[in-house]
């Protein structure tokens, strides 16, 4: 099942405040029907800023982070919406955030500056990673590990095509770049079991890419008609969620590929050596 609890969600239309939303689950019928209501509920921080970009959460559900249009980066310990970290000027403009695993780093993406690491407890800055190479950065993500071989990806658009760059987390080097698809690239996300990433398309077309070798495991062109806007992964990695500007949602099922694909081939072709062999042997036999 794809985990969608956490309901709180910027409102695309700038002169509108940022809304809670409750999950709408009848139980009366025979065939469960999900929703979405709007809660009475208010949350005062998030009140009057100015219409936020980006919003996440950190993996156990413990702190929000947001991303204004202003450029402020704020944390909140979540629910008590006590504040953590207040940036001011993180950006000129918030574009992406995202947590790493252990919730001790936040990583924002701006608008035509560059991408920062934050320490959440200390509100330092650990890395500021440039475009050096004059690609347009447009999502982030951490891998999904909590030992050394950490790494960040960032989704830019780089020589007119699409790309992941990678960085190393305990040095903040740069790793390399992998070109992915023609098109920009206008959502990110990683799996849970950090084997895959996921990235969405202007042009409406989902792309799932090994994080071993940054090969392409999965296209599905014109997945949607508009912009996919977002992407999430289920628990158990075997399934994927994408949501469109052309308001449709789809589940999109992950078939890892058969390793054993090729042992299998030279097997059946043994077999149809040996029968083969086995016929002529036999008509050799009735010809003496």
């Amino acid at each position: 099942m794809l985990s969608c609890s956490r309901t709180l969600m910027p409102h695309p239309i700038p002169s509108l405040t940022n809304r809670w939303f409750d999950w709408d689950l009848n139980k009366n019928s025979e065939i469960h029907q999900l929703g979405l209501k709007s809660s009475e509920k208010v949350l005062t921080q998030l009140e009057d800023v100015g219409l936020q970009l980006a919003l996440a959460f950190n993996n156990d559900g413990t702190a929000l982070a947001a991303g204004g249009e202003d450029g402020k980066l704020k944390v909140f310990k979540w629910p008590s919406m006590e504040i953590i970290l207040n940036e001011p000027n993180a950006h000129s403009t918030v574009k992406d955030l995202h947590f790493s695993s252990d919730g001790k780093w936040i990583v924002s993406l701006g608008s035509g500056g560059p991408c920062r690491v934050w320490d959440v407890s200390s509100s330092i800055v650990l890395a500021s990673l440039s475009n050096e190479n004059r690609e347009i950065f447009s999502a982030c993500r951490f891998s999904q590990t909590n030992d050394s071989t950490r790494v960040l990806y960032i989704a830019a658009m780089a020589d007119n095509r699409g790309s992941i760059l990678t960085w190393n987390t305990p040095t903040w080097e740069r790793m390399g770049s992998k070109y992915i698809t023609r098109d920009a690239i206008s959502a990110l996300n990683v799996s849970a079991d950090g084997k895959f990433l996921a990235c969405g398309t202007p042009s409406g077309d989902i792309v799932i890419v090994s994080s071993t070798n940054m090969q392409i495991q999965t296209m599905v062109k014109k997945a949607h008609i508009g912009i996919v806007t977002a992407l999430a992964f289920s628990p158990d990695s075997r399934a994927l969620a994408s949501v469109s500007w052309d308001s449709s949602a789809r589940v999109t099922i992950i078939e890892e590929k058969n390793k054993s694909g090729g042992v299998s081939l030279w097997i059946s072709l043994f077999i149809i050596l040996l029968a083969a062999a086995a016929y002529f042997l036999k008509v050799e036999r009735i010809d003496k």
